[in-house]
């Protein structure tokens, strides 16, 4: 008989209710869990919105999502956990993301915290855009 794993678990169901914000605010889920040697993309996703560097028309993001799940606030909140060597992998393997697809377009590291309470409760789901910066 195999364990599951409570943290795999939590993300996981972290993942999902990502999933489904995402696609509630108008993204379109590409692909889940995109690994490299750096590291992981949680969540791929398409969003149509103003490009400001083409003129501000319309046109595909591509959006790299990291997904923070808590349970309880022992160890902060969802969102406190990237830190600046968190948010440094991130744009390292987003890099990478884009140069394996040959992406051209507009694209942007997305945040969303997802937190419960001890119990595994949902308390909030928060989304943000533009959440990694290139540095």
């Amino acid at each position: 008989m195999t364990t599951i794993d409570p943290r795999k678990q939590l993300g996981h169901a972290g993942e999902e209710l990502a999933a489904r914000t995402l696609q509630a605010a108008g993204l379109t889920i590409i692909e889940r869990n995109w690994r490299c040697k750096e590291g992981e993309i949680d969540i791929v996703a398409q969003e149509m919105a103003p490009d400001f560097v083409r003129g501000g028309e319309l046109s595909p993001w591509l959006v790299l999502v990291e997904v923070r799940t808590r349970r309880g606030l022992a160890f902060g909140t969802a969102l406190e956990s990237i830190t600046p060597r968190k948010a440094a992998k991130m744009r390292q393997v987003a890099h990478r993301y884009v140069q394996a697809r040959a992406w051209t377009g507009a694209w942007r590291i997305d945040v969303v915290g997802v937190q419960m309470d001890g119990q595994g409760r949902l308390l909030n789901i928060e989304h943000i855009r533009h959440a990694v910066g290139d540095a």
